[in-house]
């Protein structure tokens, strides 16, 4: 392994097999690349939110890099990062960002984050019972989450990004109830216990790292979606009853707002 170079295998969640990501630092945008081909870690290219954001270019895509960009985001990586994958996911690992935010240690410090976008009006959007807000306001995140399972039930995580690196040990979760029709769906085909917590009628099947994981999974992906922004969010931020597709929306809105302000005009 090279110096500024490390990489991390191991089985995937939703398509059942595996693969290896090898991260090192480049200069410019942080970039996923795939087969000789260059995916910037940015909102133009998601192009499927379904239980996993998908990033995609010049007909290849990446699923599952939320917990990645995450971990890159609490480490303070907006640039300087090309991450070299060998399939069309990234490994699961134990479910969580801790392994993706130790391994980012081996490339050294980060370069300066560049300005941050600065909301001056609240930008809302819904999606059925779920919102996504961001207000003027320091860097921060408010989630709840609301589960009709009894070892659920509404949960509620906020912190400032000082607080995100207690996400970072927060496992992805789904409920056994759920198996085969995620399945049905070619999701969720590699879910085993040693990288997800899987929830069944009478609680968790493993022990919790913390009573409210749930919450604290949910918040880890919405850190992990938001940072395709690019650049530090200087606002304070709700999501309730987060998903991929509700944070997307946000990106959206908050990048449609930021154009509206650099032109003063409608776009």
């Amino acid at each position: 392994m090279k110096p500024g170079e490390v990489t991390l295998s191991g089985p995937t969640i939703h398509s059942q097999g595996t693969a290896s990501a090898t991260l090192r630092r480049s200069d410019g945008p942080i970039v996923f690349e795939q087969g000789g081909t260059l995916i910037p870690a940015t909102i133009g290219s998601v192009v499927a939110t379904d239980r996993t954001t998908t990033l995609g270019a010049g007909g290849k895509t990446i699923g599952l890099v939320e917990h990645l960009l995450a971990a890159l985001r609490m480490a303070g990586f907006y640039s300087g990062v090309t991450i070299s994958v060998s399939g069309a996911e990234l490994p699961i690992l134990d479910g969580s960002a801790l392994p993706w935010l130790e391994a980012l240690a081996a490339l050294g410090e980060p370069p300066q984050p560049p300005e941050p976008l600065r909301v001056v009006d609240v930008v809302e959007v819904c999606l059925g019972e779920s919102l996504a807000r961001a207000e003027p306001g320091r860097e921060s995140l408010h989630c709840t989450v609301s589960f009709t399972h009894p070892a659920i039930g509404v949960q509620e995580w906020r912190g400032d990004a000082s607080a995100f690196p207690e996400l970072a040990p927060a496992r992805t979760f789904g409920f056994m109830a759920e198996a085969a029709a995620l399945r049905s769906r070619g999701l969720a085909l590699g879910a085993v216990l040693e990288h997800a917590i899987v929830f069944a009628d009478d609680g968790p099947m493993s022990p919790l790292r913390f009573s409210d994981e749930p919450v604290r999974h949910k918040a880890l992906d919405a850190v992990g979606d938001l940072s395709l922004l690019g650049r530090p969010l200087a606002a304070a931020v709700t999501i309730e009853r987060g998903s991929h597709r509700l944070h997307h929306a946000l990106l959206l809105a908050l990048a449609a707002g930021s154009a509206r302000s650099l032109t003063g005009r409608e776009t």
